[in-house]
């Protein structure tokens, strides 16, 4: 059997992680991987999630299964910081998974149960597993403009252009906040002609909502996906734990199914199978302790402190980075990094000088130019902007 495997193409990122382990230069700098990390290089347990854990140590009375779908409660809270009683609770049907990756999956698994004939629109570009996981699940897949190359801010007349030809029935993918990979977001009246085009078009929206708080405030961040779900009668919204908990490890997701009242019992039974079919029970830990920093008043409080410190960093090295490359350089060419938000801005660097920043600068990034944010301190900023100047001079 397995002399019949073939070689599957290296994750790109995993193996720029690979290359910059391997590389021995002292002062390297990694903006390539995908996580949160504060000015000392490390990735840190929140305080209330600290606090959560110690709870639960002592309370904890067993380790048997919760049930098929997770625990209610972490439904309810997550639907409560995500949705903010935008929609009735009956429209909603839910499902733990593991991660934001499990959640995209999951829905996915969803569409192709109810509607295999459903196009999957994705904007260009996007997470480089949102088409991955499509294409190995055999789904039609199309393309949506999204990115402006030239200003490095969202084309959304091309985006409105292309989307004007979806059917009724397919699926459109949009980032509901902090766009991955290139931190470009469309602004409040875009999001909701948007909205309108979907529900027009009679298009089912599916939320990648993975990076809640990062960009301007739980509630700003969630702007987008509220109208979306109140505007459309069916939407999918897959929403991630790790970033804004900081619990990567604890794989803590939520797929979140929004239909009629007189849908919602078929279509919660179907997520629970989907589950029993792939994982059977969720993983339980990063949900219960959500659950407990949500329902908590005083975990809560401090939880929202801590990521707004977080927020209020990124942007600061964002307008610090801006502010540094157009001193070196005279221009305002790189404005838009103190535009975007969340984790990553895409540079606008051709793959040369990607490689040339990790040649001769020991300054790792995805070939795209896509940077980790988060991967800067105030040190790191003024070398980076002097090996940008000095590659692109």
């Amino acid at each position: 059997m397995f002399d019949h495997l073939k070689p599957q193409a290296q994750d790109s990122i995993l193996a720029l992680i690979q290359m910059f382990r391997d590389d021995p230069r002292p002062g390297k700098i990694d903006l390539g991987v995908g996580v949160y990390k504060d000015a000392s290089g490390l990735t840190p347990v929140m305080r209330a999630v600290k606090a959560a854990e110690r709870q639960l140590w002592e309370t904890e009375r067993s380790k048997t299964y919760t049930g098929l779908a997770g625990e209610p409660a972490f439904h309810a809270a997550m639907a409560d910081l995500i949705l903010g009683g935008s929609v009735p609770v009956d429209r909603i049907a839910a499902v733990a998974t593991p991660g934001g990756t499990g959640a995209i999956r999951q829905a996915l698994e969803l569409i192709s149960l109810a509607s295999p004939g459903a196009t999957i629109w994705l904007p260009d570009p996007t997470w480089p597993n949102h088409p991955s996981i499509i294409a190995y699940l055999g789904l039609p897949m199309r393309t949506y403009r999204y990115f402006d190359a030239e200003t490095c801010g969202v084309d959304f007349d091309g985006l409105i252009a292309d989307l004007a030809q979806v059917r009724p029935g397919d699926v459109v993918l949009v980032h509901g906040c902090c766009h991955n990979p290139t931190g470009a977001n469309p602004n409040p009246v875009e999001w909701a002609a948007l909205a309108d085009l979907l529900a027009a078009k009679g298009a089912v929206p599916l939320v990648d909502l993975a990076y809640q708080g990062f960009g301007e405030g739980l509630d700003a961040d969630a702007a987008a996906t509220r109208l979306i779900a109140a505007r459309c009668p069916e939407v999918l919204i897959a929403a991630s734990c790790s970033k804004n908990f900081g619990i990567y490890r604890e794989r803590t997701g939520i797929l979140l199914a929004l239909g009629s009242p007189a849908q919602r019992a078929t279509v919660q039974g179907s997520l629970a199978w989907l589950n029993r079919q792939n994982y059977s029970f969720p993983p339980d830990h990063g949900a219960r302790l959500v659950t407990m920093i949500l329902q908590d008043a005083d975990l809560r409080a401090d939880w929202q402190a801590e990521l707004d410190e977080i927020r209020r960093s990124m942007l600061g090295l964002r307008t610090a980075l801006a502010q540094e490359l157009r001193r070196i350089t005279g221009s305002d060419r790189f404005g838009f990094i103190a535009q975007h938000r969340g984790m990553f801005s895409r540079l606008g660097l051709t793959p040369a000088q990607v490689e040339t920043l990790r040649r001769d600068h020991a300054i790792y990034m995805v070939g795209d130019s896509r940077i980790n944010i988060a991967g800067l301190n105030a040190a790191t900023v003024p070398l980076l902007a002097q090996a940008i100047a000095a590659t692109e001079a």
